[in-house]
């Protein structure tokens, strides 16, 4: 299925859950933020949180420095 991450277009599985996609990109989920649709998702809810045909994420990092 297609969906939009941070305005590229992806193909993923049917049925994936964000934390699953969060995990096949290789990102630490507790330095992300991730927005759906232009709504944030909890962290708690990463697990249950199905994606649809078309969702547009934004998925933002923590970045340190000084």
């Amino acid at each position: 299925m297609q969906i939009t991450i941070n305005g590229d277009e992806r193909q993923i599985d049917d049925g994936l859950t964000l934390a699953q996609l969060v995990s096949q990109l290789k990102m630490n989920p507790k330095f992300i933020a991730v927005e759906r649709n232009r709504e944030v998702v909890p962290r708690a809810e990463h697990v249950t949180c199905t994606l649809e045909e078309n969702d547009q994420l934004e998925i933002v990092t923590l970045v340190g420095g000084g």
